[in-house]
């Protein structure tokens, strides 16, 4: 695989919202096609959804999220040029930039391809063969790959390299892990994210389990990184998150389960959250 250059969409001055897609790819598309286009929305491929199709979940969210782009600007989704099989998509892009100069997405105006790609999670939770994996996820197409902090340091700091090499953001999984900050001091080089991570298992039997909110600061404190708080789907926990300076907020209960009401759910949050 060639080395990818891709910079990062994740605007460390911005807080954003990662919504979880854990269930099938039908219901995945479904719920896409409900969501408002922000910039600030950060789409994932759950760690079920991947062990259900493979690569193919990722690569159908890349897929689908674009044309959903397409067709809520200004450029034709009628266009001669349309093509959506899998690997003529982002020359098709290439071609609606150029020939598309006043085409806009949130009334900006499309300056490159950046402006047409989603921002792409690939939940892996890695543990061990940290390059292999990560050129799963560049090949399908994914902007940040997952692998959990748990796993043995050679592996993670094989990861966060191969992150590097092949242009994805490495996010590293602390659920379960009792003290980040070891983790972290024992790595050749720090993750763009850390996500604290209360797990659904751990919410559904131990409710007495706090989501680590206390841990952002301390990692702040040490480290230039970005936080990300996963296992918090209420208002009031994403406020809190918030409050404790969390840049990302992870959901997808709240999504799947008030799927009728998915756009002003979506926006209430991305208020809450600013």
């Amino acid at each position: 695989m060639t080395k990818r250059n891709i910079k990062s969409k994740l605007d460390p001055k911005k807080r954003y919202l990662q919504i979880a897609l854990n269930s099938t790819l039908d219901e995945a598309y479904k719920i896409i096609d409900l969501l408002p286009i922000s910039d600030r929305i950060i789409i994932e491929a759950g760690t079920p959804l991947i062990k259900r199709y493979g690569e193919i979940a990722i690569r159908g969210i890349r897929q689908k999220y674009m044309q959903k782009l397409f067709t809520q600007t200004r450029v034709s989704p009628n266009s001669p040029n349309m093509k959506l099989a899998s690997g003529s998509i982002l020359s098709y892009l290439v071609q609606i930039i150029q020939e598309a100069n006043n085409a806009k997405v949130n009334n900006n105006p499309i300056k490159s391809l950046d402006d047409m790609t989603p921002y792409i999670v690939a939940d892996l939770k890695t543990m061990d063969r940290g390059e292999t994996e990560v050129q799963i996820a560049a090949s399908a197409g994914a902007s940040a790959v997952v692998a959990l902090g748990a796993a043995p340091t050679e592996t993670v700091d094989s990861f966060i390299s191969a992150c590097r090499k092949f242009g994805l953001d490495a996010m590293i999984d602390m659920m379960n892990v009792e003290f980040p900050l070891t983790v972290l001091r024992a790595l050749k080089k720090q993750p763009a994210v850390v996500i604290l991570h209360r797990g659904v298992d751990e919410e559904k039997y131990n409710r007495q389990k706090q989501l680590p909110l206390h841990e952002i600061q301390r990692i702040k404190a040490n480290y230039n990184t970005m936080i990300a708080v996963a296992g918090g789907d209420s208002v009031r926990e994403v406020q809190s998150t918030v409050f404790n300076d969390a840049d990302i907020v992870v959901i997808w209960k709240s999504v799947y389960q008030k799927k009728d009401n998915t756009i002003e759910l979506v926006n209430n949050f991305l208020t809450q959250i600013k």
